[in-house]
Protein backbone atom coordinates (compact mmCIF):
# COMPACT_ATOMS: atom_id res chain seq x y z
CA UNK A 1 0.00 0.00 0.00
CA UNK A 2 2.91 2.34 0.71
CA UNK A 3 4.28 1.62 -2.76
CA UNK A 4 0.93 2.35 -4.41
CA UNK A 5 0.67 5.59 -2.41
CA UNK A 6 4.11 6.64 -3.65
CA UNK A 7 3.15 5.79 -7.24
CA UNK A 8 -0.07 7.80 -6.88
CA UNK A 9 1.88 10.87 -5.74
CA UNK A 10 4.88 10.43 -8.09
CA UNK A 11 3.63 12.86 -10.80
CA UNK A 12 3.73 15.72 -8.29
CA UNK A 13 7.49 15.26 -7.94
CA UNK A 14 7.60 17.59 -10.94
CA UNK A 15 7.34 20.56 -8.54
CA UNK A 16 11.07 20.05 -7.97
CA UNK A 17 11.49 21.68 -11.39
CA UNK A 18 10.63 25.07 -9.88
CA UNK A 19 13.94 24.95 -7.96
CA UNK A 20 15.78 24.48 -11.28
CA UNK A 21 14.01 27.34 -13.07
CA UNK A 22 11.56 25.18 -15.05
CA UNK A 23 8.43 27.24 -15.51
CA UNK A 24 4.97 25.92 -14.68
CA UNK A 25 3.87 25.93 -18.33
CA UNK A 26 6.96 24.17 -19.73
CA UNK A 27 6.57 20.58 -20.99
CA UNK A 28 8.50 19.33 -17.92
CA UNK A 29 6.87 21.90 -15.61
CA UNK A 30 4.25 21.16 -13.00
CA UNK A 31 1.36 19.11 -14.39
CA UNK A 32 3.29 18.59 -17.61
CA UNK A 33 5.03 15.43 -18.84
CA UNK A 34 4.98 13.64 -15.48
CA UNK A 35 1.18 13.91 -15.41
CA UNK A 36 0.79 12.44 -18.90
CA UNK A 37 -0.68 9.09 -19.88
CA UNK A 38 2.65 8.20 -21.51
CA UNK A 39 4.59 8.78 -18.29
CA UNK A 40 2.07 6.69 -16.34
CA UNK A 41 2.45 3.80 -18.79
CA UNK A 42 6.27 4.00 -18.69
CA UNK A 43 6.20 3.88 -14.89
CA UNK A 44 3.71 1.00 -15.04
CA UNK A 45 5.94 -0.97 -17.43
CA UNK A 46 8.99 -0.45 -15.19
CA UNK A 47 7.14 -1.50 -12.03
CA UNK A 48 5.64 -4.56 -13.73
CA UNK A 49 9.10 -5.61 -14.99
CA UNK A 50 10.52 -5.43 -11.46
CA UNK A 51 7.45 -7.04 -9.87
CA UNK A 52 7.53 -9.88 -12.39
CA UNK A 53 11.14 -10.70 -11.43
CA UNK A 54 9.96 -10.81 -7.82
CA UNK A 55 7.22 -13.33 -8.71
CA UNK A 56 4.20 -11.01 -8.67
CA UNK A 57 1.34 -11.81 -11.05
CA UNK A 58 2.03 -9.59 -14.10
CA UNK A 59 -1.55 -8.84 -15.21
CA UNK A 60 -2.85 -8.03 -11.75
CA UNK A 61 0.23 -5.90 -11.10
CA UNK A 62 -0.22 -4.13 -14.45
CA UNK A 63 -3.90 -3.34 -13.76
CA UNK A 64 -3.29 -2.06 -10.22
CA UNK A 65 -0.22 0.03 -11.07
CA UNK A 66 -1.79 1.43 -14.25
CA UNK A 67 -4.94 2.42 -12.36
CA UNK A 68 -2.94 4.14 -9.61
CA UNK A 69 -0.54 5.98 -11.92
CA UNK A 70 -3.10 6.98 -14.56
CA UNK A 71 -5.58 8.20 -11.95
CA UNK A 72 -3.34 11.07 -10.77
CA UNK A 73 -3.32 12.99 -14.04
CA UNK A 74 -6.97 12.23 -14.73
CA UNK A 75 -8.05 13.38 -11.26
CA UNK A 76 -5.98 16.55 -11.64
CA UNK A 77 -8.06 17.44 -14.73
CA UNK A 78 -10.98 17.75 -12.28
CA UNK A 79 -9.32 20.61 -10.37
CA UNK A 80 -10.45 24.20 -10.81
CA UNK A 81 -7.09 25.94 -11.17
CA UNK A 82 -3.67 25.93 -12.73
CA UNK A 83 -2.88 25.58 -16.42
CA UNK A 84 -4.43 22.15 -16.97
CA UNK A 85 -2.82 18.74 -17.45
CA UNK A 86 -0.58 17.69 -20.37
CA UNK A 87 -2.28 14.30 -20.71
CA UNK A 88 -1.14 13.68 -24.28
CA UNK A 89 2.53 14.61 -23.88
CA UNK A 90 4.84 13.94 -25.88
CA UNK A 91 2.35 14.02 -28.76
CA UNK A 92 0.90 17.35 -27.64
CA UNK A 93 1.79 19.96 -25.03
CA UNK A 94 -1.86 21.04 -24.82
CA UNK A 95 -3.12 21.15 -21.24
CA UNK A 96 -6.55 19.70 -20.51
CA UNK A 97 -9.28 20.24 -17.94
CA UNK A 98 -12.31 17.97 -17.54
CA UNK A 99 -15.71 19.49 -18.41
CA UNK A 100 -16.50 19.53 -14.67
CA UNK A 101 -13.92 20.77 -12.16
CA UNK A 102 -15.34 20.05 -8.68
CA UNK A 103 -11.98 19.68 -6.89
CA UNK A 104 -10.35 22.88 -5.62
CA UNK A 105 -6.72 23.21 -6.69
CA UNK A 106 -4.28 22.66 -3.84
CA UNK A 107 -1.61 25.19 -2.91
CA UNK A 108 1.97 24.16 -3.69
CA UNK A 109 4.67 23.53 -1.07
CA UNK A 110 4.40 24.87 2.45
CA UNK A 111 1.30 26.83 1.45
CA UNK A 112 -0.51 23.49 1.84
CA UNK A 113 -0.28 24.18 5.59
CA UNK A 114 -2.47 27.27 5.29
CA UNK A 115 -6.18 27.89 5.63
CA UNK A 116 -6.55 27.30 1.90
CA UNK A 117 -4.70 23.98 2.22
CA UNK A 118 -7.01 22.88 5.04
CA UNK A 119 -10.02 23.82 2.90
CA UNK A 120 -8.72 21.69 0.00
CA UNK A 121 -8.03 18.72 2.29
CA UNK A 122 -11.54 18.91 3.74
CA UNK A 123 -13.11 19.11 0.26
CA UNK A 124 -11.11 16.10 -0.92
CA UNK A 125 -12.04 14.15 2.20
CA UNK A 126 -15.70 14.82 1.48
CA UNK A 127 -15.40 13.96 -2.22
CA UNK A 128 -13.43 10.75 -1.71
CA UNK A 129 -15.00 9.51 1.56
CA UNK A 130 -17.37 7.12 -0.25
CA UNK A 131 -14.42 5.41 -1.97
CA UNK A 132 -12.47 5.21 1.29
CA UNK A 133 -15.46 3.74 3.12
CA UNK A 134 -16.02 1.16 0.40
CA UNK A 135 -12.34 0.17 0.38
CA UNK A 136 -12.18 -0.23 4.15
CA UNK A 137 -15.65 -1.70 4.77
CA UNK A 138 -15.38 -5.13 6.40
CA UNK A 139 -16.27 -8.05 4.15
CA UNK A 140 -16.58 -11.77 4.66
CA UNK A 141 -13.34 -13.48 3.71
CA UNK A 142 -13.44 -15.45 0.47
CA UNK A 143 -12.81 -19.17 0.76
CA UNK A 144 -9.32 -20.14 -0.29
CA UNK A 145 -9.31 -22.37 -3.36
CA UNK A 146 -7.49 -25.63 -2.85
CA UNK A 147 -5.17 -27.02 -5.48
CA UNK A 148 -5.52 -30.59 -6.66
Amino acid sequence: MVGFSILAMLPDADVIGFAFGISYGAPWGHRGAMHSLTFALIVTAAVVAVARKMGAPPWRTFLCVAFVTLSHGLLDTLTNGGLGIALLWPFSNHRFFAPLTPIPVAPIGLYMFSGRGLYVVMCELLLFAPFFLYATFPRKPRPVATRR
